[in-house]
């Protein structure tokens, strides 16, 4: 029984860095299609579509969000920490445990307030490329920043245990 549920955890995990990585890539795809094509168009035919610098200012958004949560799955997060690479054993781990945790509540509130920010591009119904609601392309701010945080309490608690067992094992 056991085994069966670590396999689905497994196979939870692999889907989920495969969702994300085919995410990046085809965004990262739009993105360049989408500008390789306005340039031609700006140079060849003098015009271009109305819609293709608020969709790449978008997709860019998109793509630094998606590119974010996909470097906190391995916790590959851009760090200025000095003192880790001088630390070690408990005292490495517990500055690892104080550095998860600001993480988690930096994360924590700019998801909060970047769900208020796309309520109130709900209420004021606020509209992008054209028509189409504003909301709906900016809820990836929330979403990420909810997932990085959600991952960074995971490594929390994986440093806790790392610490317990240290302290257990004196």
């Amino acid at each position: 029984m056991e085994r069966q549920q670590s396999i689905v955890l497994v196979r939870l995990e692999r889907f989920g860095r495969y969702l994300e990585n085919s995410l990046l890539c085809l965004l990262l795809g739009l993105m360049l299609a989408i500008g390789a094509m306005q340039i031609i168009q700006r140079n060849f035919f003098s015009t271009s579509f109305i819609w293709t610098d608020e969709s790449l200012r978008l997709l860019v958004l998109w793509l630094s969000l998606v590119g974010a949560v996909t470097a906190s799955r391995d916790d590959k997060h851009i760090t200025i920490d000095i003192l880790s690479r001088f630390l070690t054993g408990k005292k490495r781990l517990f500055l690892l445990l104080v550095l998860d945790l600001f993480t988690v509540s930096v994360c924590s509130l700019l998801a909060w307030y970047g769900g208020s920010f796309v309520r109130m591009e709900l209420e004021f119904s606020s509209k992008v490329l054209s028509d189409l609601p504003a909301w709906i392309f900016e809820s990836v701010i929330p979403i990420a920043f909810g997932l990085i945080a959600y991952r960074y309490a995971i490594f929390f608690c994986k440093n806790l245990c790392k610490l317990r067992d240290l302290w257990r094992q004196e």
